[in-house]
């Protein structure tokens, strides 16, 4: 896996403590909260608990998506291996002024690529009633293969295979 991707107008770096005001403003999307979960992230320690949680578990990556032109971050691309799951989730969410923009499609095409060299199966999942992460996955090669009772939502998983998004 790479530690900076770059495509014509974005630039990914991997998380720092640095992120932190920008990942306070994130978490705390309606976006955030409703479809991956309330972080309960209010001050800034809370921000570097949290970051640092997610940078000493060797199973979660971070990248966070900042605009070429204006060098400032607008969404993340994840990366994270989940015990209960057979194998490692991509993942993304940006700003909302950053939706509907490709930005999202950008980043994930960049680090699926990459990271599928070395994982040939990878996973997305999406709690039901996302449409917008939906299309996102399936635009990105991405197949529908079942969905869970998590809590009290439902979550949709999709997989691809290395041999399929490369045959695309």
């Amino acid at each position: 896996m790479e530690k900076t991707y770059t495509t014509d107008r974005l630039i990914l770096n991997e998380l720092t403590l640095n992120d932190l005001e920008f990942i306070r403003e994130l978490v705390n999307t309606e976006g955030w909260i409703k479809f991956i979960g309330n972080r309960n992230i209010k001050t800034k320690e809370d921000t570097i608990k949290y970051i640092q949680m997610l940078l000493d578990d060797p199973g979660i990556v971070y990248w966070v998506v900042r605009s070429k032109d204006q060098n400032i971050p607008i969404g993340v691309v994840t990366f994270i291996s989940r015990k209960h799951l057979e194998y490692p989730d991509i993942g993304f969410a940006f700003l909302p002024q950053y939706s509907g923009k490709g930005f999202a499609l950008e980043a994930s095409t960049i680090v699926l690529h990459d990271i599928i060299k070395d994982h040939p199966t990878l996973l997305a999942s999406t709690f039901e009633g996302n449409t917008s992460s939906i299309k996102l996955i399936e635009k990105l090669g991405f197949t529908y293969q079942k969905e869970e009772m998590e809590g009290e939502q439902k979550v949709f998983y999709y997989s691809v295979t290395y041999d399929k998004l490369n045959k695309n």
